[in-house]
Formats: C-alpha cells, structure tokens, sequence
C-alpha cells in the first residue's frame, strides 16, 4: 500500500509545484473556485482549484491522503482510470459544492438586505453571530446597543454587513479534498475489511468503518457549520458521493473479503 505509483507520484509533484508558485508565479485568484456570481469566476476554476491548496498543513493532509490510500487503487484500476476517478470525483465535489454554496449565499443576501433596511442592535449582533466568527464586530455592537439612534454608528454597522457579505461573497474553494474524498470512499468500497491503524485511534480499524464514520462526521459538520468554520464539507461529501456512483457504474469487484 505505501509503494507510490506512477499517477500518484505525478498528482503529488504537480500539486507540490503548483503550491510553490501559487502567489509567487501567478494569482491564485485566477484559478481558486468562485461562487458563479463573482467577478472573479471563471468555469475552468472547476478543475483548477484541485491543484491549489491555502497552506502547508492544507496540502500536507491532502497529500499525504492521497500516498496512503492512492497506490492500492491505481494498482487496482490502472494509471488511466486513477486519473479519470481522480478528476471526475473532484469535478462532482465542486459542482455540489457550489450548488450548496449557491442556497447559503441567497439567505446571506436576504441577511444582508434584511439588515440595511431594518438596522437595529439586536439584528446587528444576530447577524454577526449567524455569519461571522465570534469576536468580529463585538465592539460596535455594545456601542450600538448604548446608542441605538445615533446615525454614525448605524451606518457603521451597515458597511460592516455589506464588508462580511463581500468577504464571503468572494471567498473561494481551492484544494484536492473533493478527490481526496472521493479516494477515501473508493478504499471503503473496494477494500472494505483491511484493518488501518490511525494516528489518531491506537485500535485498528477496517476501512468500511474508517470511511462511513468520517462520512457521517462530515454531513453533521455539513449541516450545523458554525461562523467562520472554512472547511468545504459539502465538497468533501460531493467527492465521497460520486466515487460511489463511478464505482456502481464501474461494476463490482472480487475484493470483498480482501
């Protein structure tokens, strides 16, 4: 399982190269994938974004994901249609994603409508606590809940509602997760009772278990997103669900008891 394989090793070059230039050769905001209502989107972020990741740790976990768990199925399926599961399942990630993405942006909108037509205290701070990490904003609130009538701190509180629907607005996707998931998935299905021994857990574990318990992790994550939590779970559960799909499409394997 830990002999690299020839696409593997090609997939983390290229997104260990694409990660040294990023910022340094070329605008990261050129290939990150924007909500389709940006100035900044662009369709072929859709594959892009993949290749792009937002730190060392980000890439790292990614990657190394993908050396773990990618050899086995290459060897199993081939080079070529490695790549196409790979590519396809981070092209499903980010289209469910971006549908998601699309429903939570509108009630942003409808958030941020809704709150500079009717400014008050109260509305302020919900708002803030809805869409932004704790701590932001704080500190007008108190003022403006001491001074709810005075006009400069209304209109404050209004360009901080319209700077957060900016910000989130125009913030991006980028990263292998997607296909990382879907890798993920594809190990749960075709080699279901090979044990894992985790960092994080000191039991074995088999792959069906490591896999459903990660997915369900996820859809709760997916559902009850906090402020300021970055992570794309819905990203993560599009990869997970169209490696299924390939796979049923794919046919069923004789790995079962592997």
């Amino acid at each position: 399982m830990f002999n690299i394989t020839p696409m593997v090793r090609n997939l983390l070059i290229i997104n260990v190269v694409v990660f040294i230039l990023q910022g340094n050769v070329f605008d990261t905001r050129l290939f990150a994938l924007y909500h389709f209502g940006s100035d900044y989107f662009n369709p072929i972020q859709f594959l892009t974004h993949m290749f792009l990741h937002g730190g060392w740790g980000h890439l790292f976990s990614n990657m190394f994901s993908l050396f773990i768990f990618g050899p086995l199925l290459e060897r199993f399926w081939g080079s070529q249609r490695f790549l196409a599961f790979y590519l396809i399942t981070g092209l499903g990630a980010s289209v469910l994603y971006s549908g998601v993405r699309a429903y939570e942006l509108h009630e942003l909108r409808q958030d941020t409508i809704a709150y500079i037509e009717n400014p008050s205290p109260v509305a302020f701070n919900n708002y803030m606590d809805e869409h932004v990490k704790e701590g932001s904003g704080r500190e007008l609130a108190i003022i403006l809940r001491n001074n709810p009538d005075v006009p400069q701190y209304v209109e404050q509180s209004k360009d901080i509602v319209r700077e957060v629907f900016s910000t989130i607005f125009n913030s991006p996707m980028l990263g292998a997760s997607g296909a990382v998931f879907g890798i993920l998935m594809a190990f749960g299905m075709l080699f279901p009772n090979l044990e894992l021994m985790l960092l994080f857990l000191p039991v074995p574990i088999k792959a069906k278990y490591f896999v459903l318990l990660y997915g369900a992790y996820e859809l709760y994550a997916g559902f009850n997103r906090v402020a300021g939590d970055n992570v794309a779970h819905f990203a993560h559960l599009g990869g997970m669900l169209f490696a299924y799909i390939l796979i049923k499409m794919w046919g069923r394997n004789d790995y079962r008891d592997y």
